[in-house]
């Protein structure tokens, strides 16, 4: 933060001239006789007296101290009202001077503010920032820079910029901070007002630092310091996989064909050893990422054992210099989004009781996660896996999820976004735009901190593009007290359970709070599960879509 402090003093002080007047003004001597006010620039002779008082603090701030804070008080006094220096960098930049010559920022600020100066200019945000940053006071810096950003003061993307050095100064105080600091404490005391961005590259680094002791005694990681060599090299493998063989801590991978591709990652399916009953999924990612095998082993601690088959499971990890191989669960039915597309290409939507059903499954998922302090953050369709019974289901066991109904539902994969909450101290917020259009949940959309709403939002998404067979937009609705209010813009059916589907739209996109949502979640799902369990003809109706839908995807 040093670094923020010079610039900002170097800014304030150093460039009171650094300013052309278009109008013809005249030299300081010339103009001394003059009143100010019969000048066309009447600050001039100010700044004249400003940089003379200021060169003789420097040299003997014990003895001109005093006569250069008159002399900033008097120059303020006369040109605050002054619509002409409403925005003017000079007049900024002296306001500025006299908040640290006084140490009193705060003030200056209030008055600047109430006054309209300057408000549109990012140097006011940051040197008010940075003087808080110098006195400690993080929280209040924090406000301050957000508050500039929300007005989008100019030029904004370095105030951006430098609130992106303030957050990483943020994080680095999270991870190294003696417990007995200063700093620590306020950080712990009122952590609510603090956001971090969980995907960065620092935080996600820094984390794995700290837990790399812990994450080599997990069975299945496996890290080298070199590249991969493999025989058939992991370039060569987006452009033609199919029956490449890749030979990773004693067994053989032969590729039987391409799952997906990212931007960072592609998935491939693999026979283990050449056996076609042993399947799985290998996920190669440059540069190599081993924050994916840590959420998941993190999933196995934390899950329960009944629930588990809803989230995937990691095999092994391969960690190389260039690379890491992830090695999974590979699932055969496709995703949730196949599954809607299955009915798009027919014309149709999916079915009420079929959307009841998804719904109530990522309810309980996100009701497990969110219990046990764990965040999925790219929550969509396309890592939803479909899980199907291996035998018909029975009338018995769907409010239960037992019998063939345990193996009915989804699973989620892709933990590449994943947050462990128990990695920040509590009550931090988050900021980070996870940039998946149409998934931005509104509080990464106006700017404002999130915690939980990065999944909540995502299912929201995807019961909308279940109900509607598109992606959802948003109509904001402003109320009698000042605040807004969010439902989607296309309406709902007539002939639809609407008070369900309203109130889970309602509930989850107008949640403010970055508190738990577990009983949130909860109560969703069981006025879902009531109204789907009342009615045993729409188990029997869920039963022949389900077997419906495992046959139009050529899974019997």
């Amino acid at each position: 933060m040093v670094e923020i402090s010079r610039r900002l003093e170097q800014a304030a002080v150093g460039s009171l001239f650094r300013y052309s007047p278009t109008r013809n003004v005249q030299s300081p001597n010339s103009s001394r006789h003059l009143s100010p006010r019969s000048l066309p620039d009447p600050l001039f002779p100010w700044l004249t007296s400003i940089y003379r008082a200021l060169d003789e603090f420097r040299r003997r701030p014990e003895k001109f101290g005093d006569s250069l804070r008159v002399l900033l008080e008097n120059c303020i006094s006369n040109f605050s009202d002054d619509e002409q220096y409403r925005d003017d960098a000079r007049f900024l930049k002296i306001c500025i001077l006299y908040g640290d010559v006084t140490e009193d920022f705060k003030r200056i600020f209030e008055m600047m503010e109430a006054k309209g100066i300057c408000q549109g200019q990012s140097m006011l945000f940051e040197a008010y920032a940075a003087f808080l940053i110098a006195k400690g006071d993080l929280l209040e810096a924090n406000k301050v820079y957000r508050l500039g950003i929300s007005r989008n003061a100019e030029p904004l993307e370095r105030l951006k910029r430098m609130y992106a050095m303030f957050l990483k100064h943020v994080e680095d105080i999270i991870q190294n901070a003696a417990p007995e600091s200063q700093v620590n404490k306020i950080v712990h005391e009122r952590q609510d007002q603090f956001c971090v961005d969980p995907w960065s590259t620092s935080v996600i680094d820094s984390f794995l630092k700290k837990k790399e002791t812990c994450i080599k005694k997990y069975a299945g990681y496996h890290v080298s310091n070199k590249s991969y060599s493999g025989k058939a090299s992991l370039s060569s493998l987006q452009n033609s996989s199919r029956n490449k063989t890749l030979e990773l801590g004693g067994k053989k991978y032969q590729i039987k064909g391409c799952s997906g591709v990212g931007r960072f990652a592609q998935v491939y399916k693999a026979f283990v050893d050449n056996n076609p009953d042993d399947v799985v999924a290998l996920k190669i990612q440059r540069p190599a990422f081993p924050w994916e095998f840590y959420m998941y082993r993190l999933l196995d601690e934390r899950i329960r054992s009944e629930e588990r088959s809803s989230f995937g499971f990691a095999h092994r990890a391969h960690i190389y210099a260039d690379s890491s191989i992830l090695v999974t669960d590979y699932l055969p039915h496709g995703t949730l989004q196949d599954a809607i597309n299955s009915h798009l290409v027919t014309n149709k939507v999916m079915e009420e009781v079929l959307c009841i059903h998804y719904s109530i499954e990522m309810l309980r998922m996100l009701e497990t996660l969110h219990s046990v302090g764990i965040i999925h953050g790219d929550f969509k369709p396309d890592n939803l896996l479909v899980r199907y019974s291996r035998e018909e289901l029975s009338a018995d066991g769907f409010s239960s999820r037992t019998g063939n109904w345990a193996d009915q539902g989804l699973c989620l994969v892709d933990w590449g976004r994943g947050i462990d909450l128990g990695l920040f101290p509590a009550g931090t917020n988050f900021i980070g735009d996870c940039h998946t259009s149409g998934f931005r949940c509104v509080q990464m959309q106006e700017n404002h901190p999130w915690t939980y709403q990065v999944d909540t939002y995502g299912l929201c998404v995807i019961v909308h593009m279940m109900l509607h067979g598109s992606y959802m937009t948003l109509e904001k609705k402003a109320k009698p007290d000042g605040s807004a209010r969010y439902q989607p813009k296309k309406p709902f059916k007539r002939y639809w359970k609407v008070e369900l589907w309203s109130n889970l739209f309602s509930t989850l996109l107008n949640n403010r709070s970055n508190e738990s949502d577990v009983m949130l979640l909860q109560s969703l799902r069981k006025s879902f599960e009531d109204h789907i369990c009342n009615n045993q003809q729409m188990i029997n109706q869920l039963k022949h879509l389900l077997a419906r839908q495992k046959s139009s995807l050529g899974l019997t």
